[in-house]
């Protein structure tokens, strides 16, 4: 019998990629393809849908060519999306209306203001564990009804679909015919409520947005539907969906109440399973939907940092500090510490646990002596930071102790930013041996889902540490969180003051 394989689809916020995984949960292949990001004004940001989805089918037939692997070994799809971005399209002609709205946009924000102001902002949580911002997908959608011609009529008619990218990406693999969207993305459009699982009925009639634009919510491991066999030579089950950052939670089986990962990809996002029931959050942070599995929901805690890893591009494509992101480690060893310099990387506001709309980015404590390096040290202990204030928090809301903090995401292989990570929290730090924990979790789903692992025991024994991380003894945390402190406080509501 040929070697089967499970297809993971990672759709991010900069790239497209296809990974193979096999029954060990290790990598058979892996192809990748980034796409345009468009910035038409200050705090907008979009993707070309079309561009996604072509990128998409594209690196998913690669993997399978440049591996050698036959369609019928592919056993199913799991997909794992950027959450939030939003597109909406026209069911006729099956093409977006307009260009995808990012997660990171702000274009909503005084929409968000209006609904604050009305005194919602608790009720919005009570029902979708959400606090109300831009960040979220309702609004983009109702902006977009609002601002494309003919739009608003269109939908009335039924004739406009939404769906984020796991819903895009299902139409497009199947023609058309199966729009859906699983439960940890509907969790982040603002409009699902988590504790009664459906779209709610207020909310959408809050944003006017019309119920039969919205997909089918379905589990995050079932099969959905079959691609088209022109896609592949073959019908292949689609059969596993979450959202990254759930994708992750699962990837790095923090499959019990209390277990805690950080992705360090463009944002930072710190997701703590919390078990069957949501936990209403008074710091700050989001209630969610970790997954849904045979009918049982697990909810989960989630602190979202809007820019991590994309301050480093930022360094290599704003300011030509350095030429390729893998520099920055080096380039930060060049000094033996920050210079009392901390880069606040608000670029687009601030996330959890401030959720300031109209922060800015700052960097504070530059004097002659302030060198490249103080500037790269800055930009990584930045992650480090923001990961602390919203562990902080979610210790906080959750009332248990952590154990350790299992890593990933691109930044995490950075040995300087992991043992100050692992410093600044006092908390053992464990980084897997298998890096691609998004789509690994997406894999985990899909392949649940047709029998190709039996259950989470038998995923369990798959997890294994490439490097631990301990906290360095004598290390003195306080003066460094209290000037970090200092300087989130100088980056708060500086938009605002325009």
């Amino acid at each position: 019998m040929s070697t089967q394989y499970i297809l993971a689809l990672d759709q991010g916020t900069t790239s497209s990629r296809a990974i193979l995984f096999d029954h060990s949960g290790k990598i058979a292949g892996i192809a990748r393809k980034e796409f345009k990001q468009y910035y038409p004004h200050s705090g907008w940001v979009e993707h070309d849908a079309e561009e996604i989805w072509q990128s998409q089918l594209q690196v998913a037939q690669e993997v399978l060519k440049e591996t050698g692997t036959a369609a019928g070994q592919v056993a199913a799809i799991g997909i794992t999306n950027q959450r939030e971005t939003t597109i909406v399209w026209d069911r006729d002609t099956g093409k977006p209306i307009h260009r995808a709205i990012v997660w990171q946009d702000r274009r909503t924000s005084q929409v968000c203001d209006r609904l604050k102001a009305k005194g919602l902002t608790r009720r919005v949580q009570q029902k979708t564990g959400l606090l109300i911002d831009a960040y979220f997908s309702g609004t983009k959608i109702a902006w977009l009804l609002d601002h494309v011609e003919g739009a608003r009529e269109k939908a009335r008619q039924g004739r406009l679909a939404f769906g984020t990218i796991d819903s895009w990406l299902v139409y497009n693999l199947t023609g058309g015919k199966t729009h859906v969207t699983d439960v940890t993305n509907a969790s982040r459009t603002m409009l699902y409520n988590i504790k009664e699982l459906n779209w709610d009925e207020e909310l959408l009639e809050l944003l006017q947005v019309p119920e039969t634009m919205l997909p089918e919510v379905v589990a995050s491991s079932e099969v959905y539907a079959h691609t088209l066999h022109s896609l592949f030579d073959r019908e292949i089950p689609i059969a596993g969906m979450a959202g990254d950052q759930q994708a992750a939670l699962f990837g790095q089986l923090c499959t019990e109440p209390g277990m805690v990962k950080n992705t360090y990809g463009t944002g930072c996002f710190v997701v703590m399973n919390t078990g069957d029931k949501p936990i209403s959050s008074d710091n700050n942070l989001l209630s969610t939907i970790a997954w849904q599995i045979e009918g049982k929901t697990t909810y989960a805690l989630e602190g979202s940092i809007f820019i991590a890893g994309a301050i480093v591009q930022w360094l290599r494509d704003g300011l030509h500090l350095i030429e390729d992101s893998a520099e920055i480690e080096a380039l930060a060893k060049t000094v033996k510490d920050n210079g009392d310099v901390y880069l606040v990387p608000a670029l687009t506001g601030l996330g959890a646990p401030h959720w300031d709309q109209y922060a800015r980015g700052v960097i504070v404590g530059l004097s002659r002596g302030t060198e490249a390096g103080h500037i790269a040290r800055a930009a990584l202990e930045s992650m480090a930071y923001q990961t602390m204030d919203v562990m902080r928090a979610m210790q906080k809301d959750a009332e248990m102790p952590f154990k350790e903090l299992r890593v990933d995401g691109g930044a995490s292989a950075n040995d300087l930013l992991m043992q100050f990570q692992s410093d600044i929290l006092d908390l053992v730090v464990k980084r897997p041996e298998v890096m691609e924990t998004t789509a690994l979790g997406a894999a985990y789903l899909a392949g649940l889902a047709v029998g190709f692992w039996k259950d989470h025991e038998d995923l369990k024994a798959q997890w294994q540490a490439d490097r631990t991380f301990t906290p360095e003894e004598g290390f003195d945390a306080g003066h460094l969180l209290s000037r970090w402190d200092e300087a989130v406080g100088r980056s708060k509501n500086w938009a605002a003051r325009n």
